[in-house]
């Protein structure tokens, strides 16, 4: 089972040996750590565990706020992500995608990004989505001029970003798990600039467009 944790903790040393220790004891393997802010003696980190099957979310909550000053945002299960450097692999596989880089790219972010779901629509319909998407998908009202995080009155997490060039919207969902954090909006608005700037990515839209 692959879990990824999202922990504020004290920035001093110390705290995240102390973190992975309390992992260890409870039988998790940590294969990832992304620093997501330092600031005010604090860090927020995101920790990709493996853990055996059945461990519950409560047991790991419950050891690691045993560690003086951590407080965990939130535990939920995720896919891995190919490669030691996920997003350099993800574009890779677009660049080589010929007219199939829009749907590669929907199909990766939500792994990538620790996601449910990804989608990318017109104003009147959905052109593709991955496979955990709902049936209907219902745009935000507005479309803002750049990638946002926001939260739904339903609890949903999302990162509506505009592809203007395109006339399409992209939306990366997460029901399970914290809002999305600001680096996570700038990972994404990067990859999508590299997307943007691709011969193929024109082509690859017209062709969702015709089924």
């Amino acid at each position: 089972m692959l879990l990824r944790l999202r922990l504020t903790l004290p920035d001093r040393p110390g705290s995240l040996g102390q973190v992975t220790r309390v992992l260890g004891v409870a039988g998790a393997d940590i294969t990832q750590l992304t620093v997501l802010e330092r600031g005010g003696g604090r860090a927020v980190d995101d920790i990709t565990v493996f853990c055996p099957d059945g461990t519950p979310k409560e047991t790991l909550a419950k050891g690691l706020l045993t560690v003086q000053g951590v407080r965990v945002e939130a535990i939920w299960a995720t896919r891995e992500a190919a490669g030691t450097y996920p997003e350099l692999e993800i574009l890779k596989y677009i660049t080589t995608a010929g007219e199939r880089a829009l749907t590669t790219l929907i199909d990766s972010l939500p792994v990538l990004f620790s996601a449910d779901w990804a989608a990318a629509a017109t104003s009147e319909a959905t052109v593709y989505s991955s496979w955990r998407a709902p049936q209907e998908i219902i745009l935000p009202p507005e479309n803002p001029p750049r990638p946002v995080a926001t939260t739904l009155d339903t609890g949903l997490h999302l990162i509506h970003a505009p592809l203007p060039p395109l006339a399409l919207t992209l939306m990366l969902a997460r029901a399970d798990g914290p809002a999305f954090h600001r680096i996570e909006v700038h990972r994404l608005t990067r990859i999508l600039e590299i997307f943007l700037s691709l011969p193929a990515t024109e082509r690859s839209v017209a062709r969702q467009l015709r089924k």
